[in-house]
């Protein structure tokens, strides 16, 4: 691998890094009592409001419609999504320092699985907890009605608009993935040396076919 592969895997390690503190994913709740509106960052290690005391109140919230709560500690992915992520990191830290297209091309794979993985695993948290509510304990109850935040674009919940956006760090992890495969790619250029020229034999050039 040339020096401008290793540098690539040396960036793409840092943007790993920095998606440890970046949020993943955002959602967010406007409503014409709520203008300024409502909001969760999803990181690798917690889910937090977008402001100081919006989790309180979407979970106030949520106990209307008979929603769960969201405790940031009871969501089992928050525990080892960090260690995945730091994995990751640590593999491409080891492909820049020995310089390794193979490790760097075996990384793109196991990014792209795990990337699908969590997008499934997030949807799959986000129909549990807009479909199974406690409607025995809930103060609105409108039959047929789920609250499932859309996974990505804007969807209608009652009076409610969410929208969900992948944040800062997924597009972090993207952009690693993006130069890993380009140092995955890169080789070095061998030059092309030209084919030398036979001379012609001079005794042979009178030689009848």
């Amino acid at each position: 691998m040339t020096r401008r592969g290793r540098i690539l895997l040396a960036i793409a390690a840092l943007l790993t890094i920095a998606a440890l503190i970046l949020p993943l994913w955002t959602v967010r709740l406007v409503a014409p009592q709520y203008p300024e509106g409502l909001g969760l960052a999803i990181r690798t290690s917690t889910v937090v409001g977008l402001k100081p005391g919006d989790l309180l109140s979407i979970n106030e919230l949520n106990h209307y419609i008979g929603m769960r709560v969201i405790v940031p500690n009871a969501i089992p992915e928050l525990a080892w999504m960090p260690k995945i992520v730091a994995f990751l990191a640590a593999i491409l830290l080891i492909a820049a320092a020995f310089g390794s297209r193979r490790l760097a091309a075996a990384w793109c794979v196991l990014a792209v699985a795990l990337a699908a993985a969590g997008i499934w695993d997030f949807h799959r948290w986000e129909y549990d907890y807009g479909h199974n509510l406690d409607m025995a304990n809930a103060i609105i109850v409108i039959p047929g009605m789920s609250y499932q935040p859309p996974l990505l674009g804007s969807k209608q919940l009652l009076n409610f608009t969410a929208t969900s956006w992948p944040a800062s760090g997924t597009l972090a992890l993207g952009g690693a993935m993006i130069l890993v495969a380009l140092a995955a790619a890169d080789r070095k250029r061998t030059s092309r040396r030209p084919v030398p020229i036979v001379p012609a034999v001079p005794h042979l050039a009178g030689t009848p076919a």
